[in-house]
């Protein structure tokens, strides 16, 4: 059946809406504005439309990070942020590393120095991307949510525009009496910073090789609660980083909490996805973590009030694709630009945004966007402190695949040899890779043992759901696709135990009994989509797809 479709004409498409792409369209707004006053009549661009498209609605629905944020990026791009109301919640003030144990801990006497946060401010990415798009509406560009931009259009290879989403599908593929046909954006430039594993960048580095020469992206998997905390329990602006229990020392990871303003805190546990135990449960780890009594005493008599989850690119230097392409760029996670020691990536995302800004208003200038032209972005984030930074950073996270000792030693080394460690470069593998079957880990006929909860402070998984407060159209298609399902009943059961069931953090992936035998079940309208599926599957049998345009979580705080 053939569907028609709008067409919408637009000069600059940004899709997604977190820090990189509204730090891009504000400060190519900025930027076309300063260019125009000094331009000669002829010189100049006049009327630039610039739209950003978003999958959640409303804005910043979708936007969870830590967070402890460097302001060097946004500084950059609005010098007085603070003065303009940035809802920062406070200046960074006593800062530390806290080694863990099952029963007991103790504060490394010097906090190392990737994680000092001196001059750095605790923030809310939610709350920091609302601002951002305040910001640039008031600088003229359009922000429309509930757009999810689903495929790349392309004309003589060369990169014209976005699709957005179909709404009104039914769950069996069936247009339901709302069907609304998605529509086609044509840009001169589109520029993505969809977070991790987005779905255009994904079709943008298939198409166009991206990756080639580039290391593996690995990747990492937050989970964070903000809770109401009382009084005195920590102080402003305090900064507490966690490495040990419960993790094992073959696996990367470690917790952090982060006072914010209002008595909140942010509590969070990360865990990397190369992980080998196939019944580690990630949120499980996160709770064990939050019972440890350094932590358990912090909580206490206090409120969990939201929860979400979300992946991490750490891959770092070696893994950023090539980031142009004609009439596209990368930027922010989707380009892997996150510097996995600092725990860093909201200022590196900002900078590359603007750096993109700029290399667009030189293609507008020329008419021309080609790759070539649009390979100044490029070259202009090689030569900034973006790229300085990342590499000074190249080797830190790989070694860990090799074990707790190897990593902190490479990392040791690495201060002193300005990133490079023990090798010059150490490419990474797969995280599905990492994992090894039962019988490796475990031995024969092992079942894996589930902690309890207690309510309080230990939250089961359907719980931390309810509380990030996600939402889907329930009839709609599934935007998880497991293409061989007998693979879960038979090869993934005997091998690996179904790992799906325990690295979801949202309770996604259900395995019940079917006559003697066993199923998978899925629970689509839980996910919040934080995409761990996709990348840890150990047989890549799951793919992660946009669901209808609006759905998924409402985060607030986080």
């Amino acid at each position: 059946m053939t569907t028609e479709r709008e067409t919408l004409e637009i000069d600059v498409l940004f899709v997604g809406a977190g820090p990189a792409c509204l730090a891009g369209a504000y400060h190519l707004a900025q930027q076309i504005k300063k260019h125009d006053e000094k331009a000669a009549d002829g010189d100049k661009l006049g009327e630039v439309s610039i739209a950003v498209i978003e999958k959640s609605d409303p804005i910043g629905a979708h936007a969870i990070s830590g967070a402890v944020m460097d302001p060097k990026g946004l500084r950059e791009v609005i010098p007085d942020f603070i003065e303009r109301g940035a809802p920062v919640e406070s200046e960074v003030g006593p800062d530390s590393l806290v080694v863990m144990f099952e029963n007991w801990k103790f504060r490394a006497p010097i906090t190392p120095g990737p994680l000092r946060n001196h001059g750095n401010y605790v923030v809310s990415l939610n709350k920091l991307v609302i601002w951002l798009a305040s910001e640039c509406e008031k600088a003229g560009v359009d922000i429309f949510c509930g757009f999810p931009g689903v495929k790349l259009l392309t004309e003589e290879g060369r990169v014209v525009g976005v699709r957005t989403g179909d709404k009104g599908i039914d769950k069996n593929g069936v247009r339901k009496s709302n069907f609304e046909p998605g529509v086609d954006i044509k840009a001169k430039v589109t520029v993505l910073g969809e977070g991790p594993l987005g779905t255009l960048t994904k079709q943008l580095i298939r198409q166009f090789d991206l990756d080639k020469g580039r290391s593996p992206q690995v990747y990492a998997t937050g989970i964070k609660e903000v809770w109401e905390v009382p009084d005195g329990r920590l102080a402003k602006g305090e900064v507490i980083h966690t490495m040990g229990f419960p993790l094992e020392s073959d696996t990367f990871g470690g917790g952090f909490i982060y006072m914010m303003s209002g008595g909140l805190a942010s509590i969070g546990f990360v865990i990397g996805l190369d992980y080998p135990d196939p019944f580690l449960d990630i949120h499980e780890k996160f709770q064990q973590f939050k019972n440890h009594p350094f932590v358990r005493k912090i909580l206490d008599g206090g409120k969990m009030l939201t929860y979400g989850a979300k992946t991490i690119p750490e891959g770092g230097y070696f893994a950023v694709p090539k980031v142009y392409a004609p009439g596209a760029l990368i930027v922010g996670d989707s380009a892997s630009l996150l510097n996995g020691q600092r725990l860093k990536g909201i200022h590196l995302g900002i900078k590359s945004g603007a750096l993109a800004a700029e290399a667009i208003v030189g293609a507008l200038e020329k008419n021309d966007f080609s790759e070539a032209t649009l390979s100044a972005y490029g070259k202009a984030l090689d030569d900034s402190w973006v790229m300085e930074e990342m590499y000074s950073a190249r080797n830190f996270r790989q070694p860990f695949r090799y074990g707790l000792l190897t990593g902190i030693l490479n990392a040791g080394f690495a201060l002193i040899t300005k990133g490079r460690g023990f090798w010059s470069r150490l490419d990474a593998e797969k995280d599905h890779l990492g994992m090894k079957k039962i019988s490796e880990v475990h031995g024969d006929h092992a079942s894996p043992h589930r902690m309890t909860f207690d309510g309080k402070i230990t939250i089961d998984k359907l719980t931390d759901v309810y509380h990030s407060n996600t939402n889907h159209e329930e009839d709609q298609p599934s935007h998880l696709i497991v293409p061989d399902t007998d693979l879960c009943a038979t090869r993934c059961k005997e091998e690996y135990g179904n790992p799906c069931q325990f690295f979801c953090p949202a309770n996604v992936y259900e395995i019940v009994d079917d006559n003697g035998g066993v199923r998978l079940h899925l629970n689509p309208s839980n996910c919040v989509h934080c995409k761990t599926c996709e990348i840890k599957d150990p047989y890549e049998n799951i793919e992660w797809v946009l669901p209808e345009g609006g759905g998924g979580p409402l985060y607030t705080n986080l």
